[in-house]
This record gives C-alpha cells, structure tokens and sequence, in this order.
C-alpha cells in the first residue's frame, strides 16, 4: 500500500536530505513513538527543558507532550493518565464507566493532535514528506486538522485544513489563529456527514505534488499511534483500578476515523476486552446501511473507514444527537450541574470534569451505558472511553440547542428530564453484536469507498479481513523508532 504511510525505509533520499538540514536549522527533536507510549522515557533535559515551554506555544518542545500523561495543567508529567470514573449515581449502571481525558493534550485540548504525529512523523523519516517545498494536507471534521495544523507548525511546514463549513464556530476561529495563510483553512459544503466532500476537494488538491494528504481514514499511522499509546494508556488506567475480580469488560469508541478504535485492539489482545464501535442514530452506517446528517461533531459518518479493523469489532450501536446536543447543556449549565450534585448525588471530582466533555465524549459514554447494559455488566466490571475533546468547543453549539430546545431557559425540570431521558433511559436499542454475516457486511461498505471512488487494488482493500494483516502492522512504530533516532542523530539536534 504505497500511499497509506506504511513504509519503512528512505524513499527519497534528496528529500530526506533536505528536511535533515532543515529540522537541524529549526532545532526539531523528534520524540519516538515509545516515548509518547512511556513519555518517563523522554530525556531528562527535554522534561526540564519542557517546564518553560506553555503546553499550547508553537514550540517543536510541545511534540514531546503528544501523550496522555500530562497533567490538569499540562506543564507537567504525572504517573497516570487523566481519567474519570463514573459511578451508578451518573450512568444508571453498576459497572464502572472510566473516561479518559483528551483535554489534557497540548495546542489543541484533543488527543487527535496524537494521530496527526502518528502519521506526518513517519512520513518525514522516510523522506516522504519535504518541509522546505510540501504542504500537509489534513482532511477531517474539526479536530484532527487542528491537530494537523498545529503539528505542522511546530515542525516548520505548512499545514492546510480541510473541514466542512457546517462544523463549530471554535473550530474555526482556532485554525484562523493558527494557520500561516487564511487560504489554508478550506470549508467544504455540509457538516458532520459529508466526508465524501472532503475526499472531493483532497483529490483536488493531490493534482498539484506540493500537496500531501494525509487522510486519516486511510493512514494507518493514525490505527498504529492510538494502538500504541492510547492502547497502553487505558491498560495503566486499568491496573490501577485493578482489584481481584475486575475485569476491563469493553472498550467503547465512536468510530470516526477508526483512529481510536485501534486502541480496542489492544487491549482485546492484553485483557479480552470486547470492542463496541458507535455511530450516531441519524446516521446508521454500520448498523442499517444507513444515511443522513447529525451534530455529533468529530466522528464522520456515511463510510467505513480504510484503518477500521471491521473483523475485531464485537458490537456496534448508535446515539441521537438529540441526547448528545442536550447533555452538553445539562453539563455545562448550573441548573444542571445543581441537579447532577443535589438530586442524583454526583461526586465533586466527576461535576468537575464534565467541562472535559465534548460531544463525542459525550456521545462515547451514552454508548458505554447502552453496553453495560446489554451485557449485563456489574460492580466488578468496568468499561472505558476517551473524551476526545472538551466542551470548549461547542460553546456555540450549546447556545443554538439552548435556544432550539429550551426557548424558556435551561431549568431544574429540564435538566431532570434530560437526565432522565437520555442518561437513566439509554437503552439496548440500537445495537448490534456483530457476527460473521454482520462483519462481512460492514466489511464490504468500505469497498464503494476505497475502490470504487479512492482508486485502490481490491487486492490491497481485501487484505484487511486477515488478523495477520493486522498483527503484521504491529513492528511499523518500533521500525519507525530506529529511522527516527538515525534522523535525530543526522540533524544533530538535542536538549542539553
């Protein structure tokens, strides 16, 4: 698969010549992909070094904060990643529902800014991608270009979002900030679900060679970094929670690009864990072959992603972006957040985390109560998401539902029914346990998409369903690791 980031030794070696010279001119240190897995790996004079450097400042430092381990402010490492545990009195559920938080990444609050390193970092060891001549382009519906763009910037090239006009107003204002030239920030027609017009305009942009897509539906640095880091840091999350009887019952992740979902892949393979992937009920692909348009902002719809393992997928199902759009206000507003801590008895620490909810975080947790549910899960089982991004931004979203859905104000009646309907009353509607006939038909929705309109050989697009295709991907991040310390040697650049 020549375009899909899987390569593993020097294509051009002019190219890799000239970005050599060009990171040692801008002093850019490259962190492994094992040390965002372990960042107490990172040198000593990096994390000093770190301890000047704000956590959202376009400074090539900040790569070495790409991992989930920093802390509440970002400045420093801690020994665990952020989480939260949600109890009985939050989900309705008796089983443990921990979240992990994406806010804690630096420049854009959202762990997507990990699979845009995930898959430009190998592109710039293997001489693939020139700083000096190439552009980055970053397709996706809001964070994942965000991510691109700041990840760009920090490795001096130019980065260039492409998202669909309908997504937040945040979004946007961050990338005006954050982009060398307003013209590389290109609005697509429709919203969450028009991926295909972003594949569109991509394909546009590939007929100059100074453009470099890097889609992230289809590069596997996206499934390898979250196998890697994501995959180990919800295990460490696990085992300190870990008592005798506990086990991590499922791993719950919107599908999306299907970045995430290679998480579930490992800790399937580290502790059994079932694999439960969520799309939004407005937009039923994988469970009814289905259409439409929703607001659940970041997840993509309407296809099957290229990186998606669709065979190590155990269960699917689907939320309303009625529940999501309105749980973000229950979440943020005090009349909410009064009902959440008076009437249900929420702990502080969990009132105190909702602002790291954004709507696919939300989204991520109404799908592991419908889990938890259908599988009858217990007090000593426990299922784990990620929020993705926090509530920030949807500041704008928030004021559209409030004023859409509650044209009275956001009250503690509403605030009860809301909880009531969408958090105690999520239900085993929706859902799917997959088995062979379900998979094979997932499986093959991916090919009007991949083949049919992204030109690839059905042999490439076939490989995918063999687990040892899969497994065979396991050895990339450690080659990777080995041409990343030769490209850190041959610039030169360390932190004394």
């Amino acid at each position: 698969m020549p375009t899909l980031g899987l390569e593993d030794h020097v294509v051009d070696q002019g190219v890799y010549d000239r970005t050599v010279q060009r990171f040692k001119e801008a002093q850019i240190l490259l962190p492994t992909f094992g040390e965002l897995a372990e960042p107490r790996t990172v040198p000593l004079p990096v994390r000093q070094a770190l301890a000047s450097v704000k956590p959202d400042e376009a400074n090539p430092l900040n790569l070495f904060r790409v991992h989930w381990y920093n802390d509440a402010d970002r400045n420093g490492q801690q020994d665990l990643p952020g989480h939260v545990v949600l109890g009985e009195e939050m989900t309705g559920v008796e089983a443990k529902i921990v979240v992990a938080l994406g806010d804690r990444f630096p420049l854009i609050r959202a762990h997507k800014v990990l699979a845009a390193y995930g898959c430009l970092a190998p592109r710039v060891v293997t001489g693939q991608f020139d700083p000096t001549s190439h552009r980055a382009v970053w397709p996706s519906t809001g964070n994942y270009c965000r991510g691109g763009v700041a990840i760009s910037r920090l490795m001096r090239c130019r980065g260039v979002a492409v998202l669909p006009e309908g997504m937040s107003r945040e979004r946007f204002t961050w990338l005006a900030d954050w982009v060398s030239d307003p013209a590389d920030v290109i609005a697509t027609p429709g919203s969450e679900s028009n991926v295909k017009e972003i594949y569109d305009k991509c394909n546009e942009l590939s007929a100059d060679p100074a453009n470099v897509i890097f889609n992230q539906f289809s590069e596997f640095g996206n499934h390898l970094v979250h196998y890697l880091c994501t995959g180990a840091a919800l295990g460490a999350i696990f085992e300190h929670l870990r008592r005798p009887g506990l086990r991590l019952a499922a791993f719950v992740s919107a599908s999306g690009s299907a970045g995430t979902l290679g998480a579930g892949d490992r800790l399937k393979e580290d502790y059994g864990t079932r694999i439960v992937a969520v799309e939004a009920l407005e937009c039923p692909t994988m469970l009814y072959n289905g259409f439409g348009e929703h607001n659940i902002q970041g997840i993509g719809d309407k296809h099957i992603p290229l990186i998606h393992n669709v065979y190590n997928t155990d269960i699917v199902t689907a939320v309303t972006d009625q529940a999501t759009d309105q749980l973000a206000v229950l979440f943020r507003s005090p009349a909410g957040l009064a009902y959440l801590a008076e009437r249900r008895r929420v702990p502080e620490e969990v009132l105190g985390a909702l602002g790291s909810f954004g709507l696919s975080s939300i989204c991520n947790i109404v799908a592991a109560v419908k889990a938890a549910k259908y599988l009858g899960l217990g007090p000593h089982d426990v299922v784990v998401t990620v929020a993705t991004d926090s509530a920030e931004m949807y500041e704008s979203e928030r004021a559209k539902v409030t004023a859409r859905d509650f044209p009275g104000g956001f009250d503690a009646v509403a605030a009860g029914e809301v909880f009531g309907r969408w958090m105690l009353g999520a239900g085993t509607d929706n859902l799917l346990e997959m088995g062979t006939r379900d998979r094979d038909r997932v499986f093959n929705l991916g090919y009007f998409t991949w083949v049919e309109q992204q030109g690839l050989s059905v042999e490439d697009f076939v490989a995918r369903r063999q687990a040892s295709f899969w497994s065979a991907l396991r050895e990339k991040p450690r080659e990777w690791d080995e041409m990343i310390k030769e490209f850190n040697a041959r610039s030169g650049v360390s932190v004394a």
